[in-house]
């Protein structure tokens, strides 16, 4: 089995969070730590998270998935901009310790014409300042399409992030599947294939998380543009193949698919019917 999920607005709490997933029929879920368009975070009452995580150990939900704002960007060519992420990265790996367990997902960032080796380097720089002894939370790389200078648009560039990173066993993978159609790996005809190229160059024991969509573009287009479930080039059989699939067993299903509450609650029955 794999839990199945959605992203769902951290505005109103925690426990109103794990109240909204059970209403959609989910076992874990994802949520932005802050404001997804910017910098702001919503004061953690410890009352709060309390009531979650007992709700989570009633209904036997799954790790939840964390997401970094999207204007996080590590290796931003802009001083400010760096240091604005950089800021918002350390105040994120103490904010997730409340929730302890769990995983903290962020897409890598984009080089703006550093290139990807300056990029790597200070994405890792960063992880490295805002990681520390003892934290429970584990650290998840997003794979990337690879539009325009994102860093992570391959397996391998995410590997040479965690060589560098200190903190060995806190850093893992979100195998993103519009993200990684998008850049170039065929998980629609060479699935097995795939996991396996993945297995080699990062390893399997490091994949934590699947953002679960299908993809408006062809294979290797470099776009990201999620598509709902079964709507789009990747399809339902080569989805409902990627559920299944036994290295994946027991991983947090997250669905980033452009749905609306009914939506979500449709494709995770959808999902759930398949085990």
């Amino acid at each position: 089995m794999i839990y199945t999920g959605s992203h769902l607005s951290a505005s109103k709490g925690y426990l109103s969070m794990g109240k909204k997933a059970l209403e959609l029929g989910e076992n874990t879920f994802a949520f932005f730590t802050r404001n997804p368009r910017g910098g702001k975070a919503r004061k953690i009452e410890q009352q709060d998270v309390d009531a979650l995580l007992k709700l989570e150990n009633e209904n036997g939900f799954g790790k939840l998935v964390a997401h970094a704002p999207y204007t996080m960007n590590l290796c931003s060519g802009k001083e400010n901009v760096a240091a604005f992420s950089a800021n918002m990265l350390r105040d994120d790996m103490q904010r997730m310790e409340f929730t302890p367990g769990n995983y903290y997902n962020f897409h890598p960032g984009s080089h703006v014409g550093q290139g990807a080796e300056k990029g790597i380097e200070m994405i890792a720089d960063a992880l490295n300042d805002a990681m520390f002894e003892g934290q429970q939370t584990i650290v998840l790389l997003e794979t990337m399409s690879g539009k325009g200078s994102e860093v992570g648009r391959n397996f391998q560039e995410l590997r040479e992030i965690i060589d560098r990173v200190n903190i060995k066993d806190k850093i893992g993978v979100c195998f993103d599947t519009c993200h990684v159609w998008d850049g170039g790996y065929d998980i629609v005809n060479h699935l097995d294939d795939v996991l396996t190229e993945f297995d080699k160059v990062i390893g399997l024991d490091r994949l934590c998380a699947v953002h679960f969509n299908d993809s408006k573009n062809d294979l290797g287009a470099r776009k990201d543009r999620h598509e709902k479930l079964g709507e789009g080039k990747i399809g339902l059989e080569a989805l409902r193949r990627v559920a299944l699939h036994p290295v994946l067993q027991d991983k947090p299903f997250i669905l980033e698919t452009p749905n609306d509450d009914a939506g979500y609650a449709a494709e995770i029955k959808l999902m759930n019917s398949w085990f």
